[in-house]
């Protein structure tokens, strides 16, 4: 805490971060108005200060829905797949780099080679397909994405591991007894936190982007649910004449992932003994 002062990037990053998840979360009170509900007669409403009604600050759609509400309904949406999708794929990522990196021999090149395969694919390629296959509920696209994200945490803990599991320290363990275990938990974990941290952060950016693709394809979330890359599909027809309706889902995003990607980028100074000075 300390070292927060001389890292900005953590506390700007986390400041938007915080900014977004309280404004969905706050979506009933800051945007009265119904997402899914269509109202024909205000359809096209340009924002507030370009001639709009105060009732809707950022215009309506073609359907005459509030931009404001969808776009706050839409983020609760995206923003908790999301972070379904870190925390899935983290969790079942940390446990397979794990058992790779202790287990070693045939169990290791089985996980690694499954790797491998995976990462031969495209990941938008690889989510269409599974999504094709498993439909587009919300718990089938957190499975989704955290089928392309689990790679990179394995690798990730299996090279941490192979380096920690020859330090003196961890021999010193095995030879007083030490069971895996106990070793996990006190040594390797411990001292994998800080780049799952920095994964965790960076790919939370990589989920929301990828699930927004999936929703602007038509493969992820469905109408009228609001979602911000369904709303930039939507909108997309109407960039000459009501541009906003893409431009408000597009500045959320961006939000997000510039907040996400700043965030990641100051835990890694700050969590990094080599870059601290």
């Amino acid at each position: 805490m300390r070292r927060l002062p001389r890292h900005p990037m953590i506390v700007v990053g986390g400041l938007i971060l915080i900014a977004i998840v309280a404004a969905s979360a706050a979506a009933p009170w800051l945007a009265p108005a119904d997402p899914v509900k269509p109202s024909f007669a205000q359809r096209l409403t340009p924002p507030r200060g370009l001639g709009g009604a105060a009732a809707h600050p950022l215009g309506t759609d073609n359907l005459g829905r509030d931009i404001l509400a969808r776009v706050l309904y839409g983020g609760r949406l995206s923003l908790a797949l999301a972070a379904g999708a870190v925390v899935l794929a983290g969790g079942v990522g940390v446990v397979l780099g794990l058992l790779a990196g202790l287990a070693g021999g045939r169990v290791d090149d089985l996980l690694m080679r499954l790797a491998d395969v995976q990462l031969a694919f495209p990941v938008i390629m690889l989510a269409i397909a599974i999504v094709a296959v498993v439909g587009t509920s919300p718990a089938a696209l957190v499975g989704v994405l955290a089928v392309s994200g689990w790679v990179l945490y394995a690798r990730t803990v299996r090279a941490a591991v192979l380096t920690i599991r020859e330090t003196e320290y961890v021999e010193a363990a095995r030879t007083l007894g030490a069971g895996n275990v106990r070793l996990v938990t006190r040594h390797f974990l411990p001292n994998t936190l800080a780049p799952i941290l920095v994964l965790c952060s960076s790919q939370f950016a990589t989920m929301v982007l990828l699930e927004s693709g999936l929703s602007f394809l038509g493969l992820g979330l469905q109408p009228p649910q609001p979602s911000w890359g369904l709303m930039l599909a939507e909108g997309r027809d109407y960039l000459s004449n009501a541009w906003w309706l893409a431009t408000m889902p597009g500045i959320a995003i961006s939000l997000v992932v510039l907040g996400a990607n700043l965030l990641g980028d100051g835990l890694r100074d700050l969590l990094d003994p080599r870059l601290r000075d």
